[in-house]
């Protein structure tokens, strides 16, 4: 999806580092740009809004050569990633849920002109929550297009759903409010409202769903554009936006979209997120817009800032500590020959014994104690390494 966007971005990127940073070169190099994000279906507004962000992030600074294309493609990502959060974003899901009055079911009407999938996104949007657990009827107020009922019924039918319908030429406000009350009676929480397909241009068509708003007061209102019409499906978003103020977009087709400027310019244009894109025929084929992703396959991924290595520090070498001296056995004193004893020998007198050699070296050197002379001074010694263990070895 969406390459000839991405190849416009890294074309001025690249050509931008085979210029110099003059006034000249870069209305060059932005005029060239213009040309190919026309070409990816980018609206002049939206196009007149990056060329005049990179060019006052350009003119007069001082970036290096080499790292020249690496900026621009960094000040353009960061330039479409602030018009995506200007538009904010919404949680269908998490709307519905929040709404916990039986008596108070959520309403999402669907607007958009025919041909671009909107009956089939009904169908997505139900079965998808349906999946979450959140019951749903749906309403077909689509009354002026000849076989519309019918292409709602059946794919509500294969979901095992309720279609509340009148016929041909009735008001849609009258269905959509029906839809309402039966919601309310059976507890259910959630309402679908399809619409006509109406052109943007036709004025009468528009004030019907003025009066769909106006009687039921639905909750969420969404755009479903097609993403292959280009600057067709900005025109229609922004006409629709005037008229009607909606919420979000979902944009179908979405997979077959190699331009990528109408999701761009929409979210641009009507300040307003794509919360779904459609990306297959089947119930499943819907998933959430992800501005994270779009900018990744537009710019492809960001280079992960170097990270230094730590400088490894030698690690300190313990100075020699002098082993303190044995200290001889006593020779035992002679016993008389007629009275034969054995031979006593007293007990160790190495002061340190049970203490680890390696603790009387770092103890030595910690305190930069000397060898003991004495037995007294040898005493003294240990019993303060025996303080030192026992309150942790404190540094």
């Amino acid at each position: 999806m969406f390459e000839k966007l991405g190849n416009a971005f890294s074309k001025a990127a690249k050509s931008f580092s085979e210029k110099d940073l003059n006034e000249k070169d870069i209305d060059d190099v932005l005029s060239e740009l213009e040309i190919s994000l026309l070409e990816s279906d980018v609206a002049t507004e939206v196009i007149d809004s990056i060329k005049s962000d990179l060019s006052t992030k350009l003119v007069g600074s001082r970036v290096n050569k080499k790292e020249i294309e690496d900026f621009v493609k960094k000040s353009l990502t960061e330039n479409i990633s602030s018009m995506f959060d200007d538009a904010g974003s919404v949680d269908i899901l998490s709307n519905i849920k929040s709404k916990t009055d039986p008596q108070d079911p959520y309403l999402i009407l669907f607007v958009g002109i025919n041909g671009t999938g909107k009956t089939t996104t009904i169908a997505k949007i139900a079965n998808l929550l349906q999946k979450n657990k959140i019951s749903v009827v749906v309403a077909a107020a689509d009354t002026f297009r000849a076989g519309a009922i019918e292409q709602l019924r059946e794919h509500i039918n294969k979901l095992n759903l309720k279609l509340i319908a009148q016929n041909y030429g009735s008001d849609p406000a009258a269905v959509a409010h029906d839809a309402l009350l039966y919601a309310k009676s059976h507890k259910v929480d959630c309402v679908l409202i399809d619409s006509a397909g109406r052109m943007q241009t036709n004025k009468n068509l528009m004030e019907q769903i003025a009066k769909i708003s106006k009687v039921v007061s639905p909750d969420l209102k969404i755009f479903v554009g097609d993403s292959l019409a280009g600057n067709d499906a900005v025109s229609q978003a922004r006409e629709f936006h005037k008229h009607t103020t909606f919420d979000g977009a979902i944009l179908t087709k979405s997979d077959a979209d190699t331009r990528g400027g109408a999701a761009l310019s929409i979210v641009a244009v009507t300040k307003k997120p794509v919360i779904y894109v459609g990306t297959g025929q089947g119930y499943d084929d819907l998933e959430l817009f992800s501005k994270e992703i779009f900018l990744e396959t537009v710019f492809g991924k960001p280079e992960p800032e170097p990270v230094p290595e730590p400088i490894a520090e030698p690690e300190p070498v313990p100075e020699p500590t002098a082993e303190p001296e044995p200290v001889p056995e006593p020779v035992p004193e002679p016993v008389p020959e007629p009275v034969p004893e054995p031979e006593i020998k007293e007990p160790s007198s190495d002061p340190f014994e049970g203490i680890k050699t390696d603790d009387i070296e770092d103890f030595a050197e910690l305190f930069d104690v000397p060898s003991p002379s004495s037995d007294k001074e040898a005493f003294e010694m240990v019993k303060k390494i025996r303080k030192w263990i026992a309150d942790g070895r404190p540094k």
